[in-house]
């Protein structure tokens, strides 16, 4: 059973108005083109890298527990129950980490990142999302899973 966001108002506007933003940005440039990446997700690494349609995915501004925890572990099986054969579209910015594409997913027009940040299983990385998903953190969260240093 998949458990999807539920999003205040000003939440959804916020994501809404950003993912307009994006792919008006995407669809004015030809050069971006192939920055938008839709596929079934055939792999789920941990909470914050899956692998879509073959591309490995790093979710961008999520800081996830690592796998070796039992959080980690608890936080992968959540988004593999969420996306593991799904078809998601994830906009892309262009920069890797390691073998991975860094981006934003979507699951039926819902950020899946958001979805396991509100759900416990993942922070907020600063860093890299500019607080984008600050707000929807759970104190549960917050106590148990330790942030990165890089975040």
């Amino acid at each position: 059973m998949k458990r999807l966001l539920k999003m205040s108002p000003s939440n959804s506007v916020r994501i809404s108005i950003w993912k307009v933003a994006a792919l008006l940005g995407v669809l004015a440039s030809p050069a971006l083109a192939d920055r938008i990446l839709e596929g079934r997700v055939t792999v789920v690494r941990d909470v914050d890298t899956i692998v879509v349609a073959g591309t490995p995915v790093r979710l961008n501004g999520v800081d996830g527990p690592e796998t070796s925890t039992r959080v980690g572990r608890e936080a992968r099986t959540f988004m593999a129950r969420l996306v593991q054969g799904e078809t998601v579209a994830c906009v892309l910015d262009g920069t890797r980490t390691y073998d991975r594409w860094v981006g934003i997913c979507y699951l039926d027009g819902q950020d899946i990142a958001a979805i396991a940040v509100a759900n416990g299983h993942a922070l907020d990385c600063r860093r890299y999302s500019g607080g984008r998903y600050r707000d929807l953190e759970t104190p549960a969260a917050r106590s148990r899973i330790r942030r990165a240093g890089y975040c």
